[in-house]
């Protein structure tokens, strides 16, 4: 794919999901006024909570009515709202190939990545993105429409190659994404899940929002193959030849076994997972997405 293809935005998605915030479910703390939460209390216009008075404090934001009820002077605080940062991070490994040409993994993980790029950059806020890969590409979160320009571009360019090194690359990506972000990872997650529950953590300790679309094709659950084949290792190219019916049911068992760890690191870290068959239409899967993100009327997400 060249640098300058950009086919995997879709006009027609675009107009869709613009419709739709990308909102942080968790406080960010950026450089510019924007709209998200932030940690920090400043004066926009949703009270977040008192506190005493202090010599030096803005006489203008003293609640004059507590003080006729309780004789003490309070301030009010409200909840400042500052710009999100959006960290992409792609799995480049060798099973990122896996699929028919124009519709691979790497493919799908294109689309659901530059889209969401495109909708953070339109609402102000800054893109970032990070390949987990040996050579990584590593471009830190910023906001403008060049900087979006250059994420694309390197968004178009990568290409899936060699082992998986997710586990490191997620661990350097938590020390190395200084401020909270949002962080979306597109991955095959083929690795162990309580290995890559370390990697998360890492993440959350950061005060990151993690997101994961765990990209997966119904074949690789299902292993309906009904003749002797030939499986080529994607990452280290290795073949082997194996009859479906000696092995389906220990693979379909270590499949399930497989699922299991990875809801049960859902359950634990409290990321937002979404686990996408590659067949379903990938609007849907981020309209999905940007809609558990919607603030419910009466409170927080």
């Amino acid at each position: 794919m060249a640098a300058t293809d950009r086919s995997f935005l879709d006009p027609a998605v675009l107009n869709r999901l613009l419709a739709l915030p990308l909102n942080a479910r968790h406080a960010m703390i950026g450089s510019v006024s924007g709209k998200h939460r932030s940690p920090v209390r400043g004066s926009s216009l949703e009270f977040a909570q008192y506190r005493k008075y202090v010599p030096g404090d803005d006489t203008r934001r003293l609640d004059w009515r507590t003080w006729g009820r309780s004789d003490r002077f309070y301030i009010k605080e409200f909840e400042a709202d500052t710009n999100l940062r959006l960290c992409l991070l792609i799995d480049t490994s060798g099973s990122m190939g896996f699929g028919p040409k124009g519709a691979t993994r790497i493919d799908y993980a294109r689309r659901l990545a530059g889209t969401l790029a495109y909708i953070a950059a339109q609402q102000g806020d800054g893109v970032g993105l990070w390949s987990l890969a040996e050579k990584a590409i590593e471009i830190p979160a910023k906001r403008g429409a060049s900087h979006l320009g250059l994420v694309l571009d390197q968004l178009a360019a990568i290409q899936p190659v060699g082992d998986t090194t997710l586990l490191t690359s997620l661990h350097d990506a938590a020390e190395k994404i200084r401020q909270r972000a949002l962080v979306v990872i597109f991955s095959d997650l083929f690795v162990p899940p309580e290995e890559l529950k370390s990697a998360i953590q890492h993440l959350r300790f950061r005060k990151h929002d993690v997101a994961v679309f765990h990209l997966l094709d119904q074949k690789e659950l299902d292993f309906d193959f009904d003749r002797p084949a030939r499986f080529i290792d994607m990452e280290g190219g290795e073949t082997v030849l194996a009859d479906p019916s000696l092995i389906a049911r220990n693979y379909r068992e270590a499949v399930r076994q497989y699922l299991v760890g990875i809801d049960e690191l859902v359950r634990t870290t409290g990321i937002d997972y979404h686990r996408v068959k590659m067949h379903e239409k990938y609007d849907d899967v981020l309209a999905k997405f940007l809609l558990g993100r919607v603030e419910k009327k009466g409170g927080r997400r």
